[in-house]
């Protein structure tokens, strides 16, 4: 029973649509869930990125960057 989930940052769930709900159904509604809720304790020594880079990542450190990516946007 302890199966091990693994770790996606973008998740989604169904709504639930009742059958006398006059609008139609939505669809599949996604979150995104940051790298932090998957660590626990910041472990010392961790790998950093650049000054530069972080500035730009807006993290120092690459194990909590985490780039998103707009599920609702048309791909082209």
């Amino acid at each position: 029973m302890n199966a091990q989930i693994p770790f996606t940052p973008m998740k989604s769930y169904t709504p639930y649509h009742s059958p006398f709900d006059p609008c139609k159904p939505i669809g599949k509604k996604f979150y995104s869930t940051p790298p932090h809720l998957y660590l626990g304790f910041q472990k010392p020594n961790l790998e950093q990125f650049p000054y530069r880079e972080a500035l730009k990542k807006g993290t120092l450190w690459p194990v909590f960057y985490d780039y998103y990516d707009n599920p609702y946007r048309t791909k082209r």
